[in-house]
């Protein structure tokens, strides 16, 4: 039996970047982990391998807009063998360096799964059904999430898929349906539009797509999406779905106007994710979870067993990779008995790489009502920004949201080229509890994109220049 500081249950971004904390806070550090490559969800069939196939949606509109601006491409196709290559390929080397930063910091990887005996036991199950005990001072679990499912609907990883298997498709669908109209469903959907597919739909059954974002930036992305041909029905229930033939045949319905038959090659599921708490052995000491499997912790990420530490998709909290990472490191300093500060989940940012990119940072407007600030708000387009003209993407456009009494900046949502880059200046400006007014001294270089960000802050301040 072998002896640790910490066991970090968990490979994927929240547990591998807490192991690597851990290990640079000198404790004996090992990590856990079933599958044969390090990552989990995040860099296997995640965040990695879908920006990568984005990245292939957004060269190939690149090349198609070339001729706007006098090249003349020749486009052959899409060898979509070679791009899911290249997927695989930033997988592959993704994987490899998560498993050079556990060499490099001393890290031993436990390979198995891994499941608590007691308070500072844990037990791992490997392939070859040994079992090996390991103790430790600390315990970090990290287990992830996995795609949520309708008890109504019935994935077969063919025709009606989960994110993961779409991921592994060898061919773009002629035809496909998305349930869903978060993160997820609306990448995939900008994905394989972009890619060929003919006719893309997205259902969702509130008022409108990416709900977590503020009003105003989703149904400017809406508009967006449906004029690239994405049909978008919002205030929709699938009542059910059913393989018939080489289709599959949804049933909606609609809060305004008539149930629709809807037809498709493929349906991809994307109504969330749920958490992986199952078979852990939490019942062998008492750890709290909620009725859905969300394990209960403290403002440092402790659960009820003050030793043993959750973080990632297993606690409720915001389910994005970086805010696992961020969880891991909080986890990993104060197992090391370092001075902590709780974090601030009001701060941390989110990104939607589509086809105009999404990301914000902070309170909504309506957020920003609904707390009782007295609000302001400015809003500048790309369409008045020299470098989006440049760049022929001119679509969307920067909305600060600040409140009056002292001019501090309570949010930042951007739709618009680069979004997802931008927002992490909004990020560091709400660290910083940064106002509308030195938000505007920041002088930006010309020409670039990040100036929409003072030019939305010189409008907050009553002082507009080119707009």
């Amino acid at each position: 039996m072998a002896n640790y500081d910490v066991i970090i249950i968990g490979a994927g971004p929240g547990g591998y970047v807490a192991a690597i904390r851990a290990a640079k806070n000198g404790l004996k550090t090992a990590v856990v982990e079933q599958e044969k490559r390090l990552g989990g969800t995040c860099l296997l069939r995640g965040c990695i391998p879908t920006k990568a196939l984005l990245h292939a949606a957004d060269v190939l509109t690149v090349v198609k807009s070339a001729k706007d601006i006098g090249i003349d491409v020749e486009l052959k196709g899409i060898d979509f063998q070679k791009v899911q290559k290249s997927r695989s390929k930033a997988i592959q080397k993704s994987a490899a360096g998560v498993s050079y930063l556990m060499k490099q910091n001393n890290i031993e990887v436990l390979v198995g799964h891994g499941e608590l005996v007691n308070e500072h036991e844990v037990v791992v199950h490997d392939t070859t059904s040994e079992k090996q005990n390991h103790q430790a001072q600390h315990i970090i679990i990290a287990t992830g999430s996995r795609p949520q499912q309708l008890s109504f609907l019935k994935v077969d990883g063919h025709q009606i898929v989960t994110s993961d298997e779409i991921l592994e498709l060898t061919a773009i669908p002629k035809s496909l349906l998305v349930l869903g109209a978060g993160a997820v469903g609306i990448e995939f959907a900008s994905l394989f539009k972009r890619l060929g597919s003919s006719e893309v739909t997205v259902i969702e059954m509130l008022n409108h797509i990416l709900p977590l974002e503020d009003e105003e930036v989703s149904f400017e992305l809406e508009h967006a999406l449906t004029k690239r041909g994405i049909k978008i029905l919002t205030k929709a229930k699938l009542e059910k779905a059913e393989v018939v033939g080489d289709e599959v045949h949804a049933q909606v319905a609609l809060k305004e106007g008539e149930p629709q038959l809807l037809k498709a090659e493929m349906l991809l599921v994307a109504v969330g994710r749920t958490p992986q708490t199952q078979n852990l052995g939490l019942d062998n000491v008492n750890i709290k979870t909620d009725k859905a499997g969300y394990i209960e912790v403290d403002e440092f990420m402790r659960t009820s067993v003050r030793n043993i530490y959750a973080i990632g998709d297993i606690v409720r909290t915001i389910a994005l990779a970086h805010v696992a990472s961020a969880e891991g490191i909080l986890a990993a300093d104060h197992a090391a008995h370092k001075h902590c500060y709780p974090l601030k989940y009001n701060q941390m940012p989110s990104a939607v790489y589509a086809q105009p990119e999404v990301a914000s940072v902070g309170l909504s407007e309506h957020a920003a009502r609904e707390a009782g600030y007295d609000v302001k708000v400015a809003k500048f387009p790309f369409a008045a920004s020299g470098k989006a003209r440049i760049l022929g993407q001119t679509e969307g456009f920067i909305k600060i949201v600040g409140e009056q009494k002292y001019g501090e900046v309570l949010g930042v949502h951007i739709i618009g080229p680069h979004a997802t880059e931008l927002i992490s200046e909004a990020g560091v400006g709400l660290r910083l509890e940064i106002t509308s007014e030195e938000l505007a001294q920041v002088v930006h270089a010309h020409p670039t994109i990040s100036e929409v960000v003072a030019e939305a802050a010189h409008i907050l301040n009553g002082q507009a220049l080119h707009i």
